[in-house]
């Protein structure tokens, strides 16, 4: 029954008063009394309650599925890397840089067309549902030889397909970073052990009492183990200096350089250290160049690296030319030209990579470590400038470094550009 009946109600309540009276008419205590009527009011009460308006429950709702959220799939969107979402193998929701990457065509198609890999199209089209996450590395995807690194998430699933969040990460880069440290390493091995496997050869020599006694060939071996040693120091040095300078890669300097009396220091250490090559450098320093805001120490050592190849790889007798001239509209310009036997064109994108030499035992004869352009080109990028080398096979090569001008300098060096100034020949020396 829905509702009470109303009749029902009254009779009960009659009942429980005849009973009541009848109790009290033979002459029962109250407390019974109480009792009595108390236990009477409770059945009421549950008669009553028998024929209340059942209570109707609600049907349970399934939950709202996920992929289908509009806040969900707005922060998918706004992700940097690309994500896609499959269902049963086809690609169901994919963002703007899986879009990019994969093309736009991959949405409802089937993810092996979208990821052609066997693996990843295993486990992305497979009919067992994923009980965990899972991580697949992927070659060349996008390029030919870039890595990603692929998470997939299951979801969903409780009453139907079982949906797959995939996230793809390029690892490239830290791949490339793992390679440059482990080539690094066995080059640095490589240079060390040579020049120290020639000490430990001639010392064995030394103590050798029918050699050693001599003192012409004692005086010739310790000269070599002196080269050697200075060789190996020379090249801790450059490992050292190179790995400052990358320690403060990403920190500008701040100190104000006058650029001109720069170059001139440095050549004139150049013209002392350098013997009869010394005695070769030219240099051609602007009178309007404008200070750079820069590391002082490592712009010396720019220059004094690079006169130094000058020396080394240029013809005896010819000139090593030092340019220092303004740059409109706001650099200066830095050249160190040689007349030398000039450098390939395959070799120059290669110049500035650690311990890579065009002639290497050329380079080893005259001390050079393989890492002075790359000292340069470290301390460059420091400066937020520009190298660019140039050469032509039989005659020479041109590195010309392009650093900015002080801040409140440019101004100045713009106007005077727009008077005619250049570089005068009475500053060569």
């Amino acid at each position: 029954m829905i509702q009470a009946r109303p009749l029902q109600h009254i009779a009960a309540l009659a009942v429980i008063a005849a009973g009541f009276l009848s109790a009290a008419l033979l002459g029962a205590r109250w407390e019974i009394l109480a009792l009595f009527l108390m236990a009477c009011l409770l059945l009421f009460l549950l008669l009553r309650g028998d024929h209340a308006d059942p209570v109707v429950l609600a049907s349970p709702v399934a939950p709202p599925d996920l992929a289908d959220s509009a806040d969900f799939r707005t922060i998918v969107e706004g992700l940097v890397e690309p994500v896609l979402v499959v269902e049963q193998g086809k690609v169901l929701l994919a963002n703007g840089a899986a879009r990019k990457l994969l093309g736009a065509h991959i949405l409802g198609e089937d993810v092996r067309i979208a990821i052609r890999h066997p693996a990843a199209a295993q486990r992305l089209t497979g009919q067992e549902h994923l009980a965990e996450p899972i991580r697949i590395d992927i070659v060349g995807l996008g390029a030919r030889n870039q890595r990603w690194a692929m998470g997939v998430i299951p979801f969903g699933g409780s009453d139907g397909p079982q949906k797959l969040f995939v996230h793809l990460t390029d690892e490239s880069g830290l791949h490339a970073a793992e390679r440059m440290r482990g080539d690094f390493v066995a080059n640095a091995s490589h240079e060390l052990r040579t020049p120290l496997a020639a000490i430990l050869g001639f010392i064995e020599t030394l103590q050798d009492p029918e050699t050693g006694d001599d003192a012409q060939t004692r005086q010739r071996f310790l000269s070599i183990l002196e080269k050697e040693a200075r060789r190996m120091q020379q090249l801790i040095d450059d490992l050292m200096s190179l790995s400052r300078i990358e320690a403060d890669k990403y920190r500008l300097p701040e100190t104000r350089i006058e650029m001109g009396a720069l170059v001139e220091e440095v050549l004139g250490l150049c013209r002392q250290n350098l013997g009869e090559r010394g005695q070769d450098i030219i240099a051609a320093v602007g009178d309007d160049v404008c200070p750079v805001q820069g590391d002082r120490t490592q712009i010396a050592q720019l220059l004094h690296n690079l006169v130094s190849n000058s020396a080394k790889y240029g013809r005896p007798g010819t000139p090593i030319t030092v340019r220092l001239v303004p740059a409109p509209p706001s650099m200066i310009r830095l050249e160190v030209i040689d007349e030398g036997e000039g450098i390939a064109s395959d070799h120059l994108p290669r110049l500035t990579e650690r311990f890579y030499r065009v002639d290497s035992g050329r380079s080893r004869a005259i001390g050079g470590t393989g890492l002075g352009l790359a000292i340069v080109k470290h301390i460059v990028e420091r400066h937020r400038g520009r190298l660019d080398i140039s050469s032509t096979p039989g005659k020479g090569t041109t590195v010309s470094v392009l650093l900015p001008a002080m801040e409140g300098e440019k101004a100045d060096q713009e106007k005077t550009s727009g008077e005619g100034n250049s570089a005068r020949a009475g500053g060569m020396s």
